[in-house]
């Protein structure tokens, strides 16, 4: 059994600690990297620090071959995931070294997902799958890369076939892999008669559900909702409930204030950007408490925003918080400053603080984007130091867990949320509407105006 590694303690590592370490942390990282925590961000910033001196003495044995450095770089490549476009090349450096070692393929797979390169994705898919056949984590990107590219539905449907025969019954992408190949076969055949096999293949996604842990329920898929909607055409009236509740949060006293003190905070700190007399004091709080991810995901229980105690400040342990951006970051000093929406509709604050200041740019832009979808493991309910208001707090970005982004809402209406959103803002040409009417509350009552063109000062700045 791996040992516990107290990192926040003042002992100094010898090589040897510093080696045992890398392996025992590579072993984990190959079984499931989602438990693996560091507690607090100190402990996580030595974790980097020794694992960079292992990286250097590695190195510096030129082009020698080792477990160590094999581990090392599983190592580095995990703890960097958020930052893909460099660690796309780093992966690529490593396979050429290790051409047998099926996790980095695993790794670049799932980057290549992110960075929306189905090419490269399904290609370097192949390459590992040449390796070891039955790996259903690389089974299961090179099905989505497939359906994501659109050109071949039997390939596509074949490659989910494969993933289901060789994974879990009780893994993730189970049930969503069933949607997925229910609607690829209702594409196939023509959605006025549905053929038996997608109204069987949707029901096996159904059972699949039943074996998920607590934490994934209730499942969210953009496959099943399509599918609902081609087996029951008639169930888009039943659906007019849930946007009608949709339509009623929208004039909720909290979520005019969560959104316009958003969009206010946001606009003042670009106009300190854009004046080049000011000088921006970067400067924030620590939390009360030190948020942790869990070791395990078994036995997390799901708990929305409404069950956060506003006036407490918290950590919920034991507990996952399912939420969707609603309002993204254009700027990350001192944090990333975001607001999210559970599926109740109730929002709340959500500030981002432990994240490497070379990747914000990235995060802000590519990947903590409107419509995302998440879910914080033991979330954090932090009151807020100066206006002793409520907001979710992350100092452990490895409580976060990204949905993939086939579940992410495309083209989200900005004021009320709906997905496809067929009206853009005639000024700043970012902003998208589902109605008339949903563009003018915007406006009005959200205040739409405090960051309306100010996308094109931060795309600006992004690209320097």
């Amino acid at each position: 059994m791996a040992q516990k590694w107290t990192l926040c303690a003042p002992v100094l590592l010898t090589e040897a600690d510093e080696n045992q370490f890398v392996y025992e942390l590579a072993q984990c990282y190959r079984l499931e990297h989602i438990v693996a925590s560091f507690p607090g961000v100190e402990a996580r910033q030595k974790a980097y620090d020794i694992i960079d001196r292992v990286l250097q003495r590695c190195n510096k044995l030129s082009n020698s071959v080792s477990q160590l450095d094999e581990d090392v770089r599983i190592c580095y490549a995990v703890l960097h995931m958020d930052s893909f476009k460099e660690v796309d090349l780093f992966l690529l450096q490593s396979i050429e070294k290790y051409p047998r070692t099926i996790y980095f393929f695993e790794l670049i797979s799932a980057v290549y997902g992110w960075l929306k390169q189905y090419d490269r994705l399904v290609y370097i898919s192949n390459k590992g799958l040449e390796i070891d056949p039955n790996h259903y984590e690389i089974l299961y990107h090179k099905a989505v890369g497939l359906r994501l590219l659109e050109k071949d539905i039997t390939e596509t449907i074949e490659a989910y076939e494969a993933f289901l025969a060789v994974a879990p019954k009780d893994h993730r992408k189970v049930p969503e892999s069933y949607y997925a190949m229910a609607s690829c076969y209702v594409l196939r055949d023509g959605y006025k008669n549905i053929s038996d096999i997608a109204r069987k293949t949707y029901a096996q996604g159904e059972e699949a559900e039943k074996l998920q842990l607590p934490c994934f329920l209730p499942y969210e898929s953009n496959s099943k909702a399509c599918m609902q909607f081609f087996l029951d055409p008639t169930s888009i009236l039943g659906r007019q409930g849930s946007t009608n509740d949709r339509k009623q949060h929208l004039t909720k006293t909290h979520r005019i204030e969560v959104i316009k003190k958003h969009r206010e905070w946001e606009s003042n700190i670009l106009n300190m950007y854009q004046d080049s007399k000011l000088c921006i004091m970067s400067s924030s709080y620590p939390g009360r408490y030190k948020q942790r991810a869990a070791k395990s995901l078994v036995g997390l229980k799901s708990i929305s925003i409404r069950e956060l105690n506003p006036v407490k400040d918290q950590i919920y342990e034991g507990y996952v918080l399912s939420v969707t951006i609603i309002e993204q970051a254009y700027t990350w000093t001192p944090s990333i400053h975001l607001v999210v929406e559970d599926e109740h509709f109730d929002c709340e604050r959500l500030r981002i603080h432990d994240f490497q200041e070379e990747n914000a740019k990235y995060l802000t832009s590519e990947l903590l984007t409107i419509g995302t979808k998440m879910h914080i493991i033991n979330p954090y309910l932090r009151i807020g130091t100066n206006d002793l208001k409520p907001l979710i707090r992350i100092d452990d970005f490895s409580s976060i867990l990204l949905e993939d982004e086939s579940e992410r809402i495309i083209n989200m209406c900005r004021c009320c949320g709906e997905s496809n959103a067929p009206h853009v803002c005639s000024k700043c040409r970012t902003a998208r509407y589902c109605s008339r009417q949903c563009q003018v509350m915007d406006w009005n009552t959200y205040k739409h105006t405090l960051i309306c063109g100010k996308d094109i000062f931060f795309k600006r700045r992004k690209k320097k």
